[in-house]
């Protein structure tokens, strides 16, 4: 990997290029100053996969280099470290993946190598670097989707979600992949966008619910008993024989509807008022559960609440991993577990990612856990021997928390 370290502390600039090479980044390029790290970035962006860049810096702070980089089309990923309070942090690292930037994660001076090392060990494999795929081929056609999905091309991972209170498992996310031929896996951020220009959504989040479904027949026989969640995008709302389809899905696969959730992101909802209600309404009526996805990241929540009929809420990743140690994500995450619970709503805590995210969430009474320290999205048969392993952790995690 070669990476970009802007700092104006010199020692900052050396400790960090250190840690970064101890963690097999040797190709470090360090600046004191932001206006020479963009002039050596604008000549060589495409080889840059990763820049560490302090916030507050003299002539051009961090924000402003966010802005250049932005201009310039970096596709790299981005960390941001600074001495500064930790919402100011949270505000960069926002503002930056509004603008596309994908961000690994903020840090606060000083910074450790154990930190560093977690953000690194974040890199999942971004649509310019499938296998294979050029940059110009990361830009997939809605045509090729099509084919795509036309052709089975498209696959199920599995997310498990956990009940805290006793750590069975009693759910999983459905999440779509391309399994393209020539790029190899390739993750629904690099097609999930053309699908809903384009008119495809319908078609792949049929596809998608199918398979799901169908999937849960394969994990009863084998003795695993859990409900599956799929996500639904507001373009899948704006037609009204919506909840048939789904009851006859249902039916073909032999599926109670109250094992079946649908995720709706909360920051796109209500974008048809009258129809969505419609239909909505519908979906519940047919004991279809509902779940109101990243909330607390739109601009109407409480609202969203008032209107639809959720029966459960998952709150944001933003204000679970790492509240434990921050009493602003502390006091956010503790209103939505009691509101939750006041309009008698399951709760599902997502972005789990440390043993610290575990026990708090746990300690403070949320139902479910969903996150990379219980588990990675899967295929299928992966499921029943992650069980197995997770069963070997479940007392330990259960027992001990407090």
């Amino acid at each position: 990997m070669k990476a970009l370290v802007i700092d104006d502390d010199p020692f900052m600039l050396r400790l960090l290029t250190r840690q970064l090479a101890a963690l097999d980044v040797e190709d470090v390029a360090a600046y004191g100053k932001a206006a020479e790290a963009l002039a050596a970035l604008g000549a060589d962006r495409a080889t840059t996969e990763l820049i560490v860049c302090d916030l507050q810096m003299p002539e051009m702070d961090g924000v402003e280099f966010i802005r250049h980089l932005v201009g310039l089309g970096y596709v790299g990923r981005l960390i941001l470290v600074s001495g500064e309070d930790e919402r100011i942090l949270d505000t960069a690292k926002r503002l930056a993946r509004s603008q596309r930037l994908e961000v690994l994660g903020a840090l606060r001076k000083p910074v450790s190598r154990e930190a560093l090392q977690q953000l690194l060990a974040r890199r999942s494999p971004p649509c310019r670097q499938a296998r294979g795929a050029s940059a110009s081929s990361r830009k997939y056609s809605a045509e090729r989707l099509g084919e795509a999905i036309a052709a089975g091309e498209l696959v199920n991972h599995y997310q498990p979600k956990i009940a805290l209170e006793t750590g069975a498992l009693v759910g999983v996310e459905a999440l779509a992949r391309w399994r393209h031929p020539q790029d190899g896996l390739v993750h629904p951020d690099c097609f999930i966008a053309v699908a809903e220009e384009r008119g495809l959504i319908e078609q792949l989040t049929r596809s998608v619910l199918r398979t799901a479904l169908a999937q849960l027949g394969v994990w009863r026989e084998q003795g695993l008993q859990v409900r599956v969640a799929v996500n639904v995008s507001m373009e899948n709302l704006r037609d009204l024989d919506f909840p048939d389809f789904i009851a006859r899905a249902l039916a073909e696969a032999e599926v109670a509807p109250t094992d079946l959730v649908l995720e709706l992101t909360e920051s796109r909802l209500m974008t048809h008022p009258s129809g969505s209600l419609d239909i909505l309404t519908r979906l519940r009526l047919k004991r279809i559960g509902l779940s109101i996805d990243d909330f607390g990241t739109g601009h109407s929540s409480l609202a969203q609440l008032l209107n639809i009929p959720f029966d459960e809420l998952k709150i944001d990743r933003q204000f679970v991993h790492g509240a434990h140690r921050d009493h602003s994500r502390q006091t956010i995450f503790e209103a939505s577990i009691a509101m939750a619970r006041q309009l008698g709503l399951r709760t599902v805590a997502e972005g789990i990612e440390d043993r610290a995210d575990w026990d708090f969430v746990r300690r403070n009474g949320a139902d479910l856990a969903q996150g990379y320290f219980v588990a990675r999205p899967m295929a299928a048969a992966d499921l029943p021997a992650w069980w197995t392993q997770w069963e070997g952790r479940r007392d330990e995690l259960i027992g001990s928390a407090t």
